[in-house]
């Protein structure tokens, strides 16, 4: 593993888990494979892992291990499409285990040129995939004021959000927006009441990299589909890292442990409620001890979750 990328949880992830030697795993956020050569070294010679990833630059890094180890296998596409590839390997129903651990990934904030982080110049770009899609700074040079502050707001939880999105639109007739400094210096001016150790472009930049990605419509569509190609006992674990993120996989989780949706009250025992999971524990989050060595992890929330 290399030592710029420390995988969260990972003993944790591991553990819930419950990874059969023989088993079939996805990792379905490759990054840098922290979590995935750890998975690969609980396996035997029969057990298979495969992982998806849509950053170009994991891929290279995935099919460098691939070289390396037959066992596992990587495929050039967002988690979204999970259900698809399974199908594509005849393995509906036979996997034993998913890890999806949402979010950017530390390389992907510590490369300038990808546009992740108001900490380090570079082009604003924002993109997890590069061979596709429009980079923020094309949409920022576009969108209405109304547009930018919804976003914002919406994915990140901005409450200045209006008089932020009224400054990008003023400074981008003086000025192409081009470069992350650049922007995170017209939020710092704009924003009227910082919060302590935060910087005050930190939700706008959360904001911009969910909806230029679609992480949440993302998260939302790829959950079904992970429960329909679990085996049975075949557990589910999420990690996620902030509260849009978690709030989607703790309903999840929450409702398909419930079951049909009945009405409160309504007569019916709960051996007829059909729930297609059990939870595993409760929401686990990183020790003080892992905070220490890896700032990152702070706020970070394990849910996982066995398909019945």
């Amino acid at each position: 593993m290399t030592t710029e990328h420390r995988p969260v949880l990972l003993n944790e992830v591991l553990d819930g888990l419950n990874i059969q030697a023989d088993g079939i795993y996805i990792d379905g956020t490759f990054g840098r494979g922290g979590h995935s050569q750890a998975i690969l070294a609980r396996l035997n010679a029969q057990g298979r892992l495969f992982a998806l990833d849509q950053d170009p630059e994991a891929i290279t890094v995935g099919q460098a291990l691939h070289q390396a180890d037959p066992r596992f296998i990587i495929e050039h596409t967002p988690f979204m499409h999970l259900q698809k590839i399974v199908e594509a390997y005849q393995l509906q129903g036979k996997i034993n285990g998913i890890l999806l651990d949402l979010g950017v990934s530390s390389p992907q904030l510590d490369t300038p040129e990808r546009g992740f982080s108001f900490m380090r110049d570079g082009a604003l770009d924002m993109r997890m995939d590069t061979s596709t899609g429009e980079p923020v700074s094309e949409w920022l040079a576009r969108a209405t004021e109304q547009d930018i502050a919804t976003v914002l707001k919406t994915y990140g939880e901005e409450r200045h959000a209006r008089r932020i999105a009224k400054a990008i639109v003023s400074a981008r007739t003086q000025k192409p927006l081009t470069h992350t400094c650049q922007l995170a210096e017209i939020i710092r001016t704009a924003h009227p009441a910082w919060e302590v150790d935060r910087h005050p472009a930190t939700r706008s930049f959360q904001g911009l990299r969910i909806f230029t990605n679609q992480e949440l419509a993302q998260i939302e569509s790829v959950l079904p589909q992970a429960l329909a190609v679990l085996a049975q006992g075949g557990r589910l674990a999420v990690i996620s890292f902030h509260s849009l993120e978690d709030r989607i996989v703790k309903r999840f989780f929450r409702d398909e442990a419930k079951g049909d949706p009945y009405p409160p009250n309504f007569p019916i025992p709960a051996s007829m409620l059909n729930p297609t999971v059990r939870l595993v524990g409760k929401a686990v989050h990183p020790s003080d001890a892992e905070v220490a060595e890896n700032p990152r992890a702070r706020s970070a929330v394990l849910r996982i979750a066995e398909r019945l």
